[in-house]
Order: C-alpha cells, then structure tokens, then sequence
C-alpha cells in the first residue's frame, strides 16, 4: 500500500503506486539482461524516469508492467549501443573475461539438465532467447509479450511456436548420447516445462 503524504499530488501517488508494485520486476527483467547489478540498477533508474516522463500515458493494471517492460528493453539497447561505441579493444577483452567468469560461476552451479537448457537457449537468435524469457522467466502473457515486443498477439503466438521448435532442436543437439529420452526431454520442456 503507497502511504499518502500532505502536498503530494495525483501525479506523484501514481507513480509511487507504479513504482511500488513493479520495481521488484523490473529490476528482475533487468539483471536478467545485464552484465553487472549497477548496469541494471542504471537501467531500472531510467525506466522509472521515463515512467514519470510519460506518467500521463502508462496504462493501468498489468498492462503497466508490460509497458515497463517495453521501455526497459529499448534502455538496454541503447546502454547496449551506447557501450559498444565508446569501449576499446582492451575493454571489450577485460568485459569478455568477466562475463566468461559469470557463465562459467553459473554453468558449475547449475544441474546437468539446467546447464543442457541454458546453453540450448544460448545458442539460439537472441530474438528467440528474448521471447522465450519474457514468456517463461517474466511469466507474461501473449497480450504482454505483444506490448513489449511492438507486434501483434498472432505474430507472438507463431514467433514462439517457432522459438520452441528450435529451442528443442537445440536441447537435443546438445545431448546427442542420450538420443531418445533427450528428445521426450526437450518436448516436455518446450511444452509443460520450462520454455512453454
């Protein structure tokens, strides 16, 4: 519950209501997406910016976290551009040797099967990577997913069945000795399990 303090105005208890309820998730989309927690404190600082800026056209409800969403993904990308412009081949390598630490932190203390998934997911187009964790890891709707990509319902909806049949080929190319029972394996995921 926002508290409500003498002078503040509508404007002001709006967006303490948006940012109470969905500061959590946001800050969760963006450590998801970013090398280091002060990156994504950095992006989470400007999405909520950009929410006060357009206070006055943040819908209500759950469509206020897909919104969120979608301006956090366009923040990343242009941190992402914005690094790529201004960092040197020495940056880039000390980068490259700092986020090969974090995979490989991850990757030991993952199980086998979390690991054969996270590296299928890898080693898809990061459009596919992008969608299957906005429906898997931000739990959101088809409706949401559309908000936060800029398309439509029908285009999610094909877009995903296709991203799920490539995850799969790519869970089970990555256990090509366990042949059958890695293909079962890879359909439960796509469909019940992790990536529906």
């Amino acid at each position: 519950m926002v508290m409500q303090h003498k002078g503040e105005t509508e404007a002001q208890r709006r967006f303490a209501l948006v940012y109470d309820t969905h500061y959590k998730s946001v800050l969760a989309y963006a450590r998801r997406r970013s090398f280091s927690c002060t990156d994504a404190d950095e992006i989470v600082s400007e999405t909520f910016l950009t929410a006060w800026r357009r206070l006055d056209v943040i819908p209500s409800g759950d469509e206020a976290l897909a919104w969120l969403f979608a301006v956090a993904r366009r923040v990343i990308a242009n941190h992402r551009r914005a690094n790529r412009r201004r960092t040197d081949l020495g940056t880039r390598l000390a980068q490259e040797v700092e986020v090969g630490a974090v995979e490989i932190d991850a990757r030991l203390m993952a199980t086998d099967e979390q690991r054969s998934v996270l590296e299928a997911l890898a080693r898809l187009k990061p459009e596919d990577q992008e969608l299957l964790r906005l429906v898997t890891w931000e739990d959101l709707s088809h409706r949401h997913v559309a908000q936060v990509l800029g398309c439509s319902e029908g285009a999610v909806a094909v877009r995903l069945h296709r991203a799920r049949a490539r995850f799969g080929k790519e869970l089970v190319k990555g256990k090509p000795s366990s042949g059958h029972n890695s293909s079962r394996r890879a359909a439960a995921w796509t469909r019940e399990g992790g990536l529906q």
